[in-house]
Formats: structure tokens, sequence, C-alpha cells
């Protein structure tokens, strides 16, 4: 079974920076057209503004998904300039520090919308529109979703309740959502990863090298993962390679999560 995704459609949120950037361009690479969707324009344009052309594999959408209007205009954009929508993978994540003795801490209800709601409200739509071109089609799938999560949602830190809260709520409705949908050929599965060299990694690594020591030291592979290697899971996923998988959550973090029950944060 072919792992391409050549000729796919996919949309990819959080795309103006680290792994969702990464995804989409790698989507690019393999053959795929690509709406890249984030909430901040300027970076979407820095990053991909003199790629973004009529006739090209790449388009531009800037909004904030969290306003279902947003996600209506988000599909009609993608349907427009592609004529389908094959894929999905919901990357927009946000990370916050929460006081978990707090009751007036709203970190939980604000992560819950931003790194579950809106990825479910998307898949929704998208669903619909990956049943409706499937219509004539007796087999094969009509579509995939990818979901990222994070190792938070399994191993715990004080400071990080919000966050680990919402990425089990996404691995849950990952599951739920693949139940609903493979009666339609729908597949949705989710990548949960922990560390990967990014941008913001970097600068922080940059500033404090035993906090590098310290996450190479909890990883069993004895390393911080590259973007790659994450892209590398989330198209295995979308392709039809992967056509008896679904409501999986695939782990790629080095084993970490093996050896960190408890403690050390999660970037």
């Amino acid at each position: 079974m072919s792992f391409s995704i050549a000729g796919k459609t996919a949309i990819v949120t959080g795309a103006a920076n680290g792994v969702g950037l990464a995804i989409g361009r790698h989507f690019v690479e393999q053959g795929a057209n690509v709406m890249f969707c984030d909430m901040d324009e300027a970076t979407l344009e820095h990053e991909l503004g003199a790629e973004d052309t009529d006739d090209g594999p790449i388009r531009l959408f800037a909004g904030d998904l969290r306003k279902k209007l947003t996600i209506t205009n988000l599909l009609s954009a993608t349907v427009d300039a592609f004529e389908r929508i094959d894929i999905v993978v919901n990357a927009s994540r946000q990370v916050l520090t929460s006081d978990p003795l707090n009751p007036n801490d709203d970190a939980v209800a604000e992560l819950l919308e931003q790194n579950m709601l809106t990825a479910l409200r998307l898949s929704q739509a998208a669903a619909r529109r990956m049943i409706k071109q499937a219509e004539d089609q007796e087999e094969g799938q009509a579509g995939a979703i990818v979901n990222l999560s994070s190792i938070a949602a399994r191993i715990t830190h004080p400071e990080l309740l919000a966050y680990s809260v919402s990425n089990a709520a996404a691995e849950q409705m990952t599951r739920s959502l693949a139940v609903a949908l493979a009666p339609h050929r729908i597949r949705v599965n989710a990548v949960a990863f922990g560390s990967v060299i990014s941008a913001s990694l970097k600068a922080a690594l940059k500033e404090n090298d035993e906090f590098r020591n310290e996450i190479v030291k909890h990883t069993p592979l004895r390393r911080i993962a590259s973007p790659s290697e994450v892209c590398d899971a989330v198209q295995y996923l979308a392709s039809e390679g992967s056509s008896f998988v679904t409501g999986q959550i695939v782990i790629v973090d080095g084993g970490r999560s093996l050896l960190d029950p408890v403690g050390l944060s999660v970037h």
C-alpha cells in the first residue's frame, strides 16, 4: 500500500510556524496541495507569501478558528482553490501554564477551546465535505483527519494542568470521531509528541544547556526529535498506507513517556 499523498488536498492548521509549518511544507514536497491556515497572518505571509500563487500547490488562510464562520470560510476557500478536501491536520496548539489551586484560573477552558474544540468543529465540517465528495466512490478512504497531541496527555506536571487536560480531551475526541466516521470511510488518528527541535525550543536550549541534558536523559533514544520525524508519522496516518488504522494515538517521543511519568516540562 502506498504512503503517497501526491495529488491530495490538505488543510493544515497552526501552519505559520513550528510543527504545523513543517507538516505543511512536507506535504507540499510530497506532491499535495496545502491550505496553510493560522490566525497569525503576518507570520504566514512572512513564511509562505511568495509561494501563494493561483496556480501553485500552496494557499494561505488567516483567521481565528474559534469562530464558526471562520471554519466555513476556510472550507470554502480550500474548495475554491483545489476543488476538494482529502486531509485535515489539526496542528493548531497552544501551551499555557496554569495554577491547579486557583479556581479563577481560566486556562483549562481556554485550552479546551483552542486545542480540542476548534479541531472538533473543523473535523466535523470537513467530514461533511468528504462524505459528499465520496457519494459515488464505493471503496477506498473518503478522507483522513490527523490531530496533533502531546505526551502531556499521559504524563503530569504541576503547571501544565490545562495543557494536559486539553490534550487528553483531544485524544478522546480522536477516538470518538474515529468510531463515528468509520462507516463513511473517514479515518481519524492522532500523533502525540514530546520535545521537537523548533525555533522556540532552540532558543530555550541556547539559554539553558542543562535543559537539553535533562530532556535527553529522560529520553531512551537519547536525542530530541526533528520536525521531519513528526511529519513522517502524520503522512503515514494521512495516506492509504494506514488504511486499516483509525482511532489510534501514535506516540513519537523516543520513549520519553515510558521513563518520565512525572516532572519534566513538556515542550
